[in-house]
């Protein structure tokens, strides 16, 4: 849980207007495989608006892909940044219940979140409870 943890941190320590998402996300999975975890790749975390689930995807991890989508962050984005770390492979499959989400290997997992929103000069932690 302290290495999921860790990588919301380092998102929220270098989100901010101009900053590509595949620095932030190389960040995010270095972090996990220094800790000997693997990077859920199935789930991405996503853009949040009007609609629950919106467009930029943000992975937390980097790929192919998102080297040729990479988004460069702007103000006023409001985004669900969402690390999931396991600790035995990355591989994760549905239950029947076509809801819960488990590792194929049946190892543990984490899954941290937070709404975030690009700010001028960094960010703003939208979903931290006070206190």
């Amino acid at each position: 849980m302290e290495v999921t943890e860790r990588m919301l941190d380092i998102a929220i320590e270098n989100m901010a207007p101009g900053v590509k998402w595949s620095q932030i996300a190389g960040q995010m999975e270095a972090c996990a495989k220094q800790a000997g975890c693997s990077v859920v790749t199935d789930y991405v975390g996503h853009g949040i608006g009007a609609e629950m689930h919106e467009d930029p995807k943000v992975p937390n991890f980097v790929s192919r892909l998102l080297l040729q989508e990479d988004i460069v962050l702007q103000e006023g984005m409001v985004l669900a940044v969402e690390p999931m770390v396991n600790l035995g492979r990355a591989a994760v499959r549905t239950l029947k219940d076509g809801w819960t989400v488990v590792t194929r290997d049946r190892k543990y997992s984490a899954h941290f979140e937070h709404t975030i929103a690009v700010v001028a000069g960094g960010c703003e932690v939208l979903s931290r409870l006070a206190g």
